[in-house]
């Protein structure tokens, strides 16, 4: 293929990439847009392979690459269910990462274009700067991993005078930046490259340490900005136009999207790298923890067919889906009863705060898995408002996206994030297996209000429960 032609190729990729990002933005649209992303992919991987840049001997070694890669993807789309959608997401950044510090490496040793002046100090940035970011990202998306699975505590990870640490971090990194442009042959560069990598690693891992498990959302979409900006880089060393765009679409959407969860969270983005939720937000070890987490109430308890029967006789229902949703695979069985009540001539919606679940858009995916109409699924903003005419607000597996202590709490470690006001409705009730708090850790008075009712047991078990009590 000449080059002439890959161009083409590569317009025509990142025109689709384009449309893919537009696709994604909407629900009824997503389809589409992975459509576009997918076909946009294979022309670019076919553009890659069969262009000028690659020799006719190194096809089958990379056809074969392609071969294995795709059959572990095959296999991991076959078997990874949704509930471990977030942890495999944050997995997938990490090979970014690794391929970014990798092709830097392959890089700064390959003599075989000699440069020169200008040409190799920019070069040189470009590999240092793309092993940074790569490193951060790699060791960063390993620790979420971990945390999204559960091998790794939510709790966050405040070590003394952090802040200190990682300033002292940076100062090194640009001391040994300048000592790899000024070193005179690679084996000398080496050494401040290694070292470099290795204080990367290690501040990615202390950076998500440091971030409590309710703000793990956004660490999901700030690491999918830090794995494009790593492609670009790598697109930058490897002189591959397509890269730096691609890169550079995921690194700037990756971005907006920290941006408008963090607003949702009302957090500060630099906050969130600082600390997350569940630290108690530097407030006092009382304030954080000692009055906030004492139970306030007594709960009043239902059994699967009063709820039944709650519903049955409403007029107005609204559903909050939760993480509890997922972990039960509870979706299919909530559909249904949409579908029943719908037919009863109920009116029934969804509610979605924009970090519910643990990556965003988490509830908007297993809800279509499960086909639930579009037409019914709200974000927050534009449902808050009509609590206080719904009969049934009905919370499934959900905790710190309800909380009223968000509002009414100013020393709770999530006061000032906006939630649903599930207890303005005329009756809430909470799906939960028992009254451990949420992942931020604090307790929610919604429990204990005198207009809720909970609904213990595992959601599946109990939503089908309902189901049957509805049609019977």
């Amino acid at each position: 293929m000449s080059q002439s032609l890959t161009t083409v190729a590569y317009l025509g990729a990142a025109i689709l990439f384009i449309l893919s990002l537009g696709g994604l933005s909407n629900p009824e649209t997503s389809r589409r847009g992975n459509l576009f992303g997918m076909i946009g992919m294979a022309l670019a991987v076919l553009a890659t392979v069969f262009g000028p840049g690659v020799s006719p001997s190194g096809i089958a070694w990379i056809v074969g690459a392609l071969v294995i890669g795709g059959a572990i993807g095959l296999y991991a789309a076959k078997v990874v269910k949704m509930t471990q959608m977030p942890e495999l997401v944050a997995l997938m950044h990490s090979l970014v990462g690794l391929a970014a510090c990798l092709v830097g490496f392959a890089s700064y040793v390959d003599t075989s274009l000699p440069l020169e002046g200008a040409e190799k100090t920019i070069h040189e940035v470009e590999i240092y700067v793309g092993i940074l970011i790569g490193a951060v990202t790699f060791s960063g998306s390993l620790i979420a991993f971990g945390k999204l699975n559960g091998r790794i505590g939510g709790k966050p990870l405040l070590l003394p005078a952090r802040h200190w640490l990682n300033l002292a971090a940076l100062l090194v990194v640009i001391w040994f930046g300048r000592a790899f442009l000024n070193a005179p042959d690679v084996q000398s560069g080496m050494l401040p490259l290694v070292v470099m990598t290795v204080i990367a690693l290690l501040f990615g891992i202390h950076m998500v340490m440091a971030i409590g498990g309710a703000d793990m959302p956004v660490v999901v979409s700030m690491l999918n900005s830090y794995s494009g900006w790593a492609a670009a880089a790598t697109g930058f060393m490897l002189s591959n136009d397509l890269l730096i765009v691609t890169g550079a679409l995921v690194g700037s959407s990756g971005a907006i999207l920290s941006y408008i969860m963090c607003n949702a969270m009302n957090r500060n983005f630099i906050s969130v790298i600082a600390g997350g939720f569940g630290s108690g937000g530097g407030k006092p070890a009382a304030a954080a923890g000692g009055a906030a987490a004492e139970p306030q109430g007594e709960v009043v308890p239902v059994s699967a067919a009063e709820a039944a029967e709650m519903l049955r006789e409403a007029k107005n229902v609204i559903i909050v889906p939760g993480y509890g949703m997922a972990v039960a695979q509870a979706q299919h069985t909530v559909f249904e009863i949409t579908q029943t009540l719908r037919e009863k001539g109920v009116n029934v919606r969804f509610g979605i705060h924009p970090v519910a679940g643990r990556m965003p858009g988490h509830m908007n995916v297993l809800l279509a898995e499960a086909k639930v109409p579009y037409d019914i699924v709200f974000e927050m903003d534009e449902l808050n408002d009509d609590f206080p005419d719904t009969d049934v607000a009905i919370v499934i597996g959900a905790n710190d996206i309800v909380n009223p202590a968000a509002q009414d709490d100013p020393s709770s470690p999530i006061a000032g994030m906006p939630v649903l006001e599930v207890w303005k409705a005329r009756t809430s009730i909470v799906m939960k297996r028992s009254m451990a708090s949420g992942y931020a850790g604090v307790d929610n008075p919604l429990f204990y209000k005198d207009n809720n009712r909970m609904l213990f047991g595992d959601a599946k078990k109990m939503l089908d429960e309902v189901l049957a009590a509805l049609k019977g």
